[in-house]
C-alpha cells in the first residue's frame, strides 16, 4: 500500500493491495491518498504536468441533482483541509433545492481534483440518507423515529448512514458508532435472537429488567413466539409499570405490522388497565405507513431500509472559472453561481 498521495500512473501501478485483508472497504488512509478516485483524475494529473499546466487556478462548484437535506459536508471538508484551497459551503442539515450550489472550491485543480470522486460520493450518499430520514421524521411528527438501517449496509458505511439519518431528523440510531459520531447514545433493546435462545419472551423481559441499567427503556419484542396481543398482556401483567413498551416487528411472512394488529394490541392493553404501555413499531416502514400507524396511537418508530436504501442525491462538480475567466461546458452557465447561503469554511 502506498503511504503518499497517488500523483501519477506509476504510483497507481506501484499501489499494492494486500490479498490477505479481512475487509474490502477502503481505509481512511486509502481514501486520503486518492485510491478510491476514478483513474481518469490520475491521467488528468499526468497530462497537466506534461503540458506545464498543473498550477492552473480554477473555481469548481458542486451542485445537487435534486432537492433534499444536505449531509456529508464535514467529511468532504476534511479531505480538503490539507490542500491549498479556499472553500465555501453550506452547513450540514441545510435544505437544498435542485441544482443548488452546495460547495465552491478555489485553487489548483491538479491539487484537489483527485478528491472529486470521494467528495461527490460522500455528499450524494449522505444527502440521500438524510433526505429519507427527513421524510420519515416529518411523517412521525412529535413521535420518536429511530434509524435501524445499519444491517442493510456494509459495516464500513453503516455509521455514515446513521449519522446522516440523525442530521436529517432521526431522533436516534441503533449503530453504536453511527450514534456516537452524531453525539447521541445508541438506541435499542434486544433482538429476536436473544428471545429465541432463551426460549421465552417473558424470561427475556425479566432478565432485561434485572440486568440492564435503570435508564435503559424496558421495550420488549412481542412477535417471536405467541400472538402479539397475548404476549403484550403477559409482559404487562408481570412487569406492570416497569414495562415502558412493547415492540411490534411482525415478519412479512405473517403480513407484517398491520393497522388491525396495532388497533387490537392497543385496545387489549387499554382494556386491561395498561394504557401506559407504549407501542413501538418497526419493519418495512415508509412515511406513508408511519402516517397511518401514527393515527392509531403508536408511540415510536424504527425505520431501516427506507433510509438505508434511499436513492443518492446526485452531485456534480463543474469548473466555472479558469485563471479568473468564466467558463462552463455546453448547457451550463459560465462563471460563479450566486448563492448567498454559501459561507467561507476553509
Amino acid at each position: 500500500m502506498a503511504d503518499k498521495e497517488l500523483m501519477n500512473l506509476e504510483d497507481v501501478s506501484n499501489f499494492k493491495v494486500d490479498n490477505g485483508r479481512d475487509l474490502f472497504s477502503a481505509t481512511h488512509e486509502e481514501i486520503e491518498i486518492g485510491a478510491t478516485t476514478d483513474i481518469y483524475f490520475i491521467r488528468t494529473r499526468e497530462i497537466l504536468k506534461k503540458l506545464e499546466l498543473e498550477d492552473t487556478s480554477v473555481v469548481a462548484e458542486v451542485f445537487t441533482g435534486s432537492a433534499g437535506v444536505l449531509a456529508g459536508i464535514d467529511e468532504a471538508l476534511n479531505l480538503l483541509k490539507k490542500k491549498d484551497v479556499k472553500v465555501w459551503a453550506l452547513e450540514e442539515g441545510t435544505e437544498v433545492d435542485k441544482k443548488e450550489v452546495v460547495m465552491r472550491i478555489e485553487g489548483s485543480y491538479n491539487d484537489f481534483g483527485i478528491f472529486e470522486t470521494a467528495i461527490l460520493g460522500t455528499l450524494a450518499s449522505s444527502s440521500g440518507w438524510a433526505t429519507a430520514a427527513k421524510e420519515c421524521k416529518e411523517a412521525a411528527g412529535d413521535i420518536p423515529m429511530l434509524c435501524f438501517g445499519a444491517r442493510h449496509l456494509h459495516p464500513a458505511v453503516a455509521p455514515v448512514m446513521e449519522r446522516a439519518a440523525i442530521i436529517g431528523g432521526a431522533d436516534g440510531a441503533s449503530c453504536i458508532l453511527g450514534a456516537k459520531l452524531a453525539g447521541r447514545k445508541p438506541s435499542g433493546t434486544v433482538p429476536h435472537a436473544l428471545i429465541l435462545t432463551i426460549g421465552d419472551t417473558l424470561k427475556v423481559a425479566q432478565a432485561y429488567d434485572e440486568i440492564m441499567p435503570d435508564d435503559a427503556a424496558r421495550i420488549i419484542l412481542v412477535d417471536t413466539f405467541q400472538d402479539e396481543a397475548v404476549e403484550s398482556l403477559r409482559l404487562a401483567e408481570a412487569l406492570e409499570e416497569k414495562l415502558d413498551g412493547i415492540r411490534l416487528d411482525t415478519a412479512s411472512e405473517r403480513g407484517g405490522v398491520t393497522t388491525g394488529l396495532v388497533k387490537e394490541v392497543r385496545a387489549r392493553l387499554d382494556q386491561a388497565g395498561f394504557g401506559y404501555v407504549n407501542i413501538f413499531v418497526s419493519g418495512g416502514l415508509t412515511p406513508e405507513r408511519i402516517i397511518d400507524l401514527k393515527e392509531l396511537g403508536v408511540n415510536g418508530f424504527g425505520v431501516g431500509s427506507y433510509i438505508s436504501g434511499a436513492e443518492a442525491m446526485n452531485m456534480t462538480m463543474d469548473l466555472k472559472e479558469i485563471n479568473g475567466q468564466p467558463i462552463a461546458k455546453r448547457g451550463r452557465i459560465p462563471g460563479k453561481t450566486d448563492n448567498p447561503k454559501l459561507k467561507r469554511v476553509l
